[in-house]
């Protein structure tokens, strides 16, 4: 079972999944200051290494210093909490789930027509948005 991970937490798989699944830890330093965020080297320290106990990354030494390497991928990690979040609000109805993103207009018409060509079988659904 893949467990939840923090909002900050979350920012670094982003980071990884981004560099094709793995990224040396100067790549995440530099792609956290590309987004404005200025962290503490030990607070990413520590937020890695959460992420290796959690079972979502792995290390690897090169030289000195260590690569972190997706174990879970991005489609597994959002299956995952999209079923935790049916279960927990929707007692697993996914038809809840799809009336209040209809009712509370987070459904496009566009996002209707691919879910409704995915559905039918004619075509994958336009990623342009996920």
């Amino acid at each position: 079972m893949i467990g939840q991970v923090s909002d900050s937490e979350l920012e670094l798989m982003k980071i990884i999944w981004n560099e094709g699944g793995k990224a040396l830890y100067a790549r995440i330093m530099d792609a956290l200051e590309e987004t404005g965020n200025h962290w503490q080297k030990n607070t990413v320290i520590t937020l890695l290494s959460r992420l290796v106990e959690k079972g979502l990354l792995k290390t690897n030494k090169i030289g000195r210093r260590n690569e972190y390497m997706a174990i879970v991928t991005e489609a597994d990690y959002q299956a995952a909490q999209t079923k935790t979040l049916l279960d927990k609000l929707y007692e697993g109805d996914a038809k809840g789930l799809v009336s209040t993103l209809i009712q509370r207009e987070m459904l496009t018409s566009m996002d209707y027509e691919d879910l409704k060509k995915f559905w039918e079988g004619g075509g994958g659904i336009d990623e342009r948005d996920t």
